[in-house]
């Protein structure tokens, strides 16, 4: 019962963080960049799933984690790809853009997602997606929160400088223990198929640094904007995964669905950065 309410409670102090770090002219900034923006929201929401597909149609995965992978696909960008993204040259204010439009858009497109994954992946054992009740849960604990912050930082933006340090630290705290409890939760699950689900992830993230990059050379974009837009399609926001993963369990804990969310939630620190630096090594600024 503690688990129930502490993980939406987390997630919804995550988004807040998230929202705290925003302003209104983040979201103008659609219209400032609209071939970056509108190339990155497409990425994410097509491309990251259709990634995940394919690489589930190559390897064999039991259902329950196939259902898992897909499930964190339709995730949106994570809360740190902002940081990393900075670190590795890229746009700021793309990935500010990108992690606050496709966070909000997730509350339509993340039940709609999980409710055809499930019947795909799950078969017969496939669980019913009620897509409005989890359309609504994910309102409450990701939209709502984040707009929270966003008024907050609003109506003081001096104090809200002053403390987002330390609400951002917070976040980090709860994102790790979210990760904690879901591995700890479903351990044996975890250590049978660890060899496997790893480097499948592994791979997915790999290809999804390296197509956001290509991409966006294709369609003209510069090199921090490539750089921003693969780190926004490689970093998922796998504490919104796990939390997904238990609403639509709707069994109370977390569920074996999960297991991928929380092992990307480590594996996609470790690959992303040094993948995007010898990718801005390789093409550079231009």
């Amino acid at each position: 019962m503690l688990l129930d309410v502490a993980l939406p409670l987390s997630l919804a102090f995550i988004m807040f963080s998230l929202g705290y770090g925003l302003t209104f002219s983040d979201f103008g900034r659609v219209l400032s960049m609209p071939r970056a923006a509108l190339t990155g929201v497409f990425l994410q929401i097509v491309a990251v799933p259709v990634v995940a597909y394919i690489a589930l149609m190559i390897v064999d995965l039991p259902p329950a984690l196939e259902f898992g992978v897909m499930i964190l696909a339709f995730c949106p960008g994570g809360v740190t790809s902002n940081i990393l993204t900075k670190i590795a040259g890229g746009t700021v204010a793309l990935s500010i853009t990108l992690t606050a439009v496709v966070s909000l858009l997730s509350v339509v497109t993340v039940p709609v997602l999980a409710s055809w994954a499930a019947s795909t992946f799950l078969g017969d054992a496939a669980i019913e997606v009620n897509v409005t009740s989890i359309g609504v849960s994910m309102f409450a604990i990701t939209a709502a929160p984040a707009l929270i912050g966003l008024l907050v930082r609003f109506v003081a933006p001096d104090f809200a400088q002053r403390t987002e340090g330390a609400v951002s630290g917070i976040a980090v705290v709860l994102f790790v223990i979210i990760l904690v409890a879901a591995l700890a939760t479903n351990w044996d699950m975890f250590t049978a198929n660890v060899g496997y689900l790893g480097p499948v992830l592994i791979g997915i993230n790999l290809v999804l640094l390296i197509a956001g990059v290509l991409i966006s050379r294709a369609v003209g974009l510069k090199g921090p904007d490539g750089i921003c837009i693969s780190i926004e399609m490689g970093v998922q926001n796998a504490a919104l995964g796990i939390t997904v993963a238990g609403l639509i369990a709707g069994q109370g804990g977390i569920p074996e669905f999960a297991v991928p969310a929380a092992v990307y939630g480590i594996t996609m620190y470790i690959v992303t950065l040094p993948g995007i630096l010898a990718l801005k090594a390789i093409f550079g600024k231009t």
